[in-house]
C-alpha cells in the first residue's frame, strides 16, 4: 500500500512539474511576443514597396525594414531614403534631395544645391540607360513648389525613377511630422538582400 501511495504521489509531482514546464515556456513566449511587438511596433517596421518610382534603388514588390526612432534624436540627412504619409491611406518611399533652407536647381540632369552641383552617384545605372532626353527634367524649386527655399521641418524629395515617380515635384514638401523613419534593409527577396546607405 505504502509502495503504491508513493507511486501515485511521483505521478501527480510529475504532472505538476509537467504544468510548471508548460506555465514556464507560455510565459516565456507571451514575452517573447511582447517585445517583438513592442520593437516592431515603436522602433522598426516592415514594408512592401509597391511601383516603380523608386527603381533601380528599389523594385516593385520588394519588402524593406524601416528604423522608426532614428528621426526622433536626429533630422533626415541628404539622400536619406525616407518612408512618409502622403496621404491619409498612403505612405510613399522617396528620397531626400533637400532639407530646410536649401535651393534646390536641376539643369541639364545635374543636381544643384544651394548653387553648387552635387553628384548622384545611386542614378548613375538607371541615368545610363536612357539615351534620349533628360533622366530628370530641369526645374527649380520655385517653379515646382512656389518657394525658392526649403521650409523649416519640411524636405524636398524625389524618387529615383525620375520619369516615373510622384514626389515633392507634384505633392510638395514632406513635413517633419509625417515621416514614418528611415528605410535600412531591403529583405526580400533574399537574392537581393541588401543594406541602404
Amino acid at each position: 500500500m505504502e509502495m503504491e501511495g508513493q507511486v501515485y504521489e511521483s505521478e501527480v509531482e510529475n504532472k505538476i512539474n509537467w504544468k510548471k514546464e508548460i506555465w514556464s515556456w507560455t510565459k516565456t513566449f507571451i514575452v517573447v511576443i511582447l517585445v517583438v511587438s513592442i520593437v516592431r511596433g515603436f522602433f522598426f517596421t516592415n514594408y512592401i514597396v509597391y511601383g516603380q518610382s523608386m527603381m533601380p534603388t528599389i523594385e516593385d514588390g520588394e519588402r524593406i525594414i524601416v528604423n522608426k526612432i532614428g528621426y526622433e534624436m536626429n533630422e533626415p540627412d541628404r539622400f536619406d531614403l525616407i518612408i512618409f504619409h502622403a496621404t491619409q491611406d498612403t505612405d510613399y518611399i522617396k528620397r531626400v534631395i533637400g532639407l530646410p533652407g536649401d535651393t534646390i536647381e536641376y539643369k541639364d540632369d545635374v543636381l544643384y544645391v544651394n548653387d553648387v552641383a552635387v553628384r548622384e552617384e545611386f542614378l548613375a545605372s538607371h541615368r545610363d540607360a536612357y539615351t534620349t532626353g533628360l533622366f530628370t527634367e530641369n526645374f527649380t524649386l520655385e517653379s515646382v513648389t512656389g518657394s525658392s527655399i526649403v521650409p523649416e521641418d519640411h524636405v524636398f524629395v524625389l524618387g529615383d525613377n525620375r520619369r516615373n515617380s510622384i514626389d515633392s515635384r507634384h505633392i510638395g514638401f514632406v513635413e517633419f511630422k509625417e515621416i514614418v523613419g528611415k528605410a535600412n534593409l531591403a529583405y526580400w527577396p533574399p537574392k537581393n538582400l541588401r543594406i541602404f546607405n
